[in-house]
């Protein structure tokens, strides 16, 4: 078997303790499959079913013993068949014995593989474990889990167990119940995971049905300082599950042909811009960045000049207190950082480090760079994991820390600023306080309903059910979502039916009424940007209270001066945001200020042609931005300026470029006639 396949047998519990929750692994193993078939299509996969009323394995033949233990699938590659056996279990009437089935699904592997242990060989126990185990003929149930274990390690096997268990309350000896899990715990400290599932949710995250092999993000030093550094290995410890990647397919190759790959080969040409005829080969393309509305081209050769490249490294920063990294900081993937594997002395020094910064509410901050020629470096803090096992090493967490560019400040107007009329008052706040609590996901004393570990994604899992669906019936329409799937999307609505009476009181305690358009209102509530000493203004009209209707708040936003260099180019940037209701307006007096600027520090002229730039592209904003009276004004204000400073000079330069007044030909919007446009006079007449 290949290393990068799987070999997997589920074994799986169909007596009469796990007829009620038998639909449910129905679709979990059916998921498991269909995942298989996108992401894993040479895995090799078998079923053993035990509780069964009749009896077929190997084992029984050979040796005798192993009753009600019934191989539904030999170990075969996962197709379509599987899919279709899974979702029709049969239910037993004995009473099942994982033990047996645990040997029979290790048979099988055995004899499937023979001594080899390349590849990944697991088996999957699916059980209530409330049922009796069967005495060994030699020594106790102890030793046979024991020596069951030892084989697995042997033979390079690992084994999850997922114990469903829906009911609290269970018509069985729970001497019983202890006696396998005490077994069960024994098998998970060699070599298997265990994990116990309370509902259909959970059991539909617990199965683990993608199994992807860890690959380390960086091996090398991690250094302290110039004359102490320490071997590590760092991991991704969890990364975002994606949507199968989706392919292009033709149907243009004839149905007869079996070999036909069906793929989409796409081929991009470049043609100029004059003549749109020619191609343009790649020896004479090269890539182009915008700056501002100029495009500056840049050789391969200058991007590999001007590229930073950081050398391979962890270099560690400083420490600081626990509390100055902010949740909200972390960005991408967590990362485990791990002493080098048999390393002795980093795995004291990794340790020591971590509970040192434990006690001391510490966290580090290290500077990254993963691989060679990496053109980035990254900044992150590392988090101690001290473990609570003997057998496993101390480690760090290790977050991505944002740089100055990437930090969003949002600021909102505080609550403490509306009036009082609009403050809620003790009977509102109890009764939200109250709906917070009955809808606490995570109760004080109480199980989390929706574990991460448990939970898994609604919309892989739906999408994986309908291509099932789709695979089989190209027409077949969505399928409505399925009940497990709700409990994660939707309120449970038992619970909405045991709390009626929050909800009633909730909703009794606010007025709900139509919120009709909002008009601007001269009253608003401004708050200074966050770190000012100066406390807000609050409500313009103090003392009175607003109605919800026309109460409107905004965080005024500066608007920054025009540069020397670019300023047209700035100003056209600055026009295509839009940061607040009166940017626009804000926009255009800068450029208006700007103008009156260059005409004020004019030196014979020398700055006219940056003056007629600027009311050029002023005049083209206002008209794009329905503002033609803001030009307009603008510039007979402009002729009076220049009248009243005697600089005819610039009056005759603007004439002379056709500067003009927007028309109502130009802009419906103004107020001006195409013929009063034409002649307006830039300069008083003698």
């Amino acid at each position: 078997m290949a290393r990068n396949k799987e070999s997997l047998v589920l074994l799986i519990e169909v007596g009469p303790s796990m007829h009620g929750v038998l639909p449910e692994v129905e679709k979990v193993c059916c998921l498991l499959a269909e995942k298989k078939l996108i992401y894993g299509k040479y895995d090799e996969v078998g079923v053993v079913a035990f509780g069964t009323t009749d009896t077929k394995n190997d084992l029984t033949v050979e040796v005798g013993g192993y009753e009600n233990v019934t191989v539904l699938r030999d170990i075969k590659v996962v197709d379509g068949a599987l899919v279709d056996a899974l979702h029709q279990l049969p239910r037993g009437s004995a009473c099942g014995d994982f033990l047996d089935a645990i040997v029979v699904g290790m048979d099988m592997m055995i004899k499937k593989y023979k001594e080899t242990n390349k590849g990944k060989k697991r088996l999957c126990l699916i059980t209530n474990a409330v049922t009796p185990t069967r005495h060994p003929y030699e020594g106790t149930k102890e030793d046979q889990v024991k020596t069951v274990a030892a084989q697995m390690m042997a033979h390079g096997m690992k084994m999850d167990c997922v114990v469903v268990r829906a009911q609290k309350d269970w018509d069985v000896d729970k001497k019983i119940v202890e006696e396998n899990d005490f077994l069960l715990g024994l098998l998970s400290n060699k070599s298997s995971s265990k994990v116990y599932v309370g509902n259909a949710t959970a059991l539909l995250g617990a199965l683990r049905t993608r199994n992807i092999t860890p690959v380390t993000t960086y091996r090398g030093d991690f250094e302290l300082s110039s004359i102490m550094k320490i071997k590590v290995w760092v991991y991704k410890k969890t990364c975002e599950e994606k949507f199968p990647t989706l392919k292009k397919y033709s149907d243009k190759a004839p149905p007869t042909d079996k070999f036909a790959s069906h793929e989409i080969k796409v081929d991009y040409e470049y043609r100029s811009i004059e003549d749109p005829k020619r191609v343009v080969p790649p020896e004479q393309r090269i890539k182009g960045y915008r700056y501002g509305p100029q495009v500056v081209p840049i050789s391969s050769a200058e991007w590999e000049a001007v590229k930073f490249k950081p050398e391979k490294g962890l270099k560690l920063l400083g420490f600081t207190d626990a509390s100055n990294i902010m949740r909200h900081y972390y960005m991408k993937d967590v990362n485990l950082f791990i002493a080098e594997p048999g390393n002795t002395k980093a795995i004291l020094a990794i340790s020591s480090l971590a509970r040192a910064m434990k006690e001391m509410n510490k966290v580090a901050i290290v500077r990254c760079v993963w691989r060679q020629g990496q053109t980035n470096v990254v900044i992150g803090v590392l988090t101690p994991n001290v473990s609570a096992k003997d057998n496993v090493p101390d480690s760090f967490y290790f977050n991505v820390l944002p740089f100055a560019e990437d930090v969003r400040e949002f600021q909102f107007p505080s609550f403490s600023n509306l009036p009082s009329s609009m403050q809620p008052n003790e009977q509102q706040q109890e009764a939200a306080d109250k709906l917070v609590q009955m809808l606490d996901l995570a109760p004080a004393g109480g199980e989390e309903v929706l574990p991460s570990d448990l939970t898994p994604n609604p919309a892989l899992e739906r999408f994986y059910r309908s291509l099932e669906l789709r695979s089989k019936d190209p027409s077949a329409n969505i399928p409505q979502i399925d009940e497990t799937l709700k409990r994660i999307t939707e309120p449970d609505p038992e619970l909405l039916h045991q709390n009626t009476a929050v909800i009633e009181e909730f909703c009794r305690s606010f007025e709900l009424k139509e919120n009709p358009k909002l008009k601007k209102s001269s009253r608003r509530i401004r708050e200074k940007p966050t770190g000012s000493s100066e406390e807000g203004e609050g409500v313009a009209a103090a003392g009175q209270a607003m109605d919800a209707a026309e109460y409107t708040s905004e965080v005024e936003v500066e608007v920054k001066p025009l540069g020397d260099s670019n300023t047209v180019q700035e100003f056209e940037a600055m026009m295509s945001r839009r940061d607040s209701p009166n940017w626009v307006r804000k926009v255009l007096k800068s450029m208006k200020d700007k103008i009156y600027s260059l005409v004020e520090g004019s030196f014979e002229g020398d700055t006219y042609q940056k003056v007629l730039e600027c009311l050029v592209a002023l005049r083209k904003s206002c008209i794009c931005k329905l503002e033609p009276d803001q030009f307009n004004d603008f510039l007979c204000h402009l002729n009076e300026f220049c009248q009243k400073r005697h600089i005819d000079s610039l009056s005759d330069f603007l004439a002379s470029n056709n500067v003009m007044l927007i028309s109502k030909n130009k802009e419906p919007e103004s107020n001006v006639p195409e013929t009063e446009a034409r002649v307006l006079p830039l300069k008083e007449e003698p």
